[in-house]
């Protein structure tokens, strides 16, 4: 085989095993773990249960990779456009974090809980992408990734506290809802994002209380809705 018929098999496995991560991901959206044996998602995907086998080597290892795809996926939304300004950057973080969310309801449950039970490398991917998420808001609104630890375990509260509220977000029916908070529905996603805004405004006038070299930076509301709106988080209009 030459160089070419090389690269054009590689090219070809490569497309074949993310055909089957697609079809995992759309799988594991409706159906839990446990739920879903190889025989079935082999009859779903319509192929032979060894070509599943052949590239994950066995369950766990397909589930795996569908975890590592979600996450990349979602680290590429919420760490682009590394050429905006600082500020922006971290506006588009929120935004892209919340736009995966919103459209990836099981993959972002999977990444966040840890997925299946305990499992020790599932929780050691999601661990990564928290201190990814934290390492790009840090470097959104100071310039840099390394920050002092007492500002990092701000910003590690502060990202909790999005998990909590984007699972319960997603969670909440959407039917009726058309931006304004009430019971028939959640609110839309920039009213959201505009919350989460101000809140890390707060804690960023905070960690700048205790660390004085990570002064806060200005972070305007743009494409986030109506900031009078939401005077009430930080108790300024």
């Amino acid at each position: 085989m030459n160089n070419s018929q090389q690269r054009g098999s590689t090219l070809r496995s490569q497309t074949r095993r993310a055909e089957l991560i697609a079809i995992g991901r759309r799988l594991f959206a409706d159906t839990s773990y446990d739920a879903l044996s190889m025989d079935d998602i082999a009859k779903q995907a319509g192929v032979a249960k060894g070509l599943i086998y052949y590239y994950f080597t066995s369950k766990r290892g397909y589930y795996l990779a569908i975890v590592e795809d979600s996450v990349a996926e979602l680290v590429a939304r919420a760490s682009g456009d590394t050429d905006l300004p600082g500020v922006e950057r971290v506006r588009r973080t929120i935004e892209g974090y919340l736009a995966y969310a919103e459209h990836h309801q099981a993959a972002y449950r999977t990444i966040v809980t840890g997925g299946v039970g305990s499992d020790a490398e599932v929780l050691a991917i999601r661990d990564a992408v928290r201190e990814e998420l934290v390492a790009a808001i840090a470097e959104g609104a100071y310039g840099r990734r390394e920050i002092p630890p007492i500002a990092r375990l701000a910003l590690v509260g502060w990202l909790a506290a999005v998990e909590g509220t984007t699972l319960e977000w997603i969670a909440a029916p959407a039917d009726g809802a058309d931006g304004a908070d009430g019971v028939d529905g959640r609110p839309d996603r920039d009213r959201l994002g505009a919350l989460l805004v101000r809140q890390l405004r707060a804690t960023l006038t905070v960690i700048g209380e205790f660390v004085p070299e990570c002064p806060p930076p200005p972070l305007p509301e743009g494409p986030f809705g109506q900031a009078d709106d939401l005077a009430p988080v930080t108790g300024r209009a």
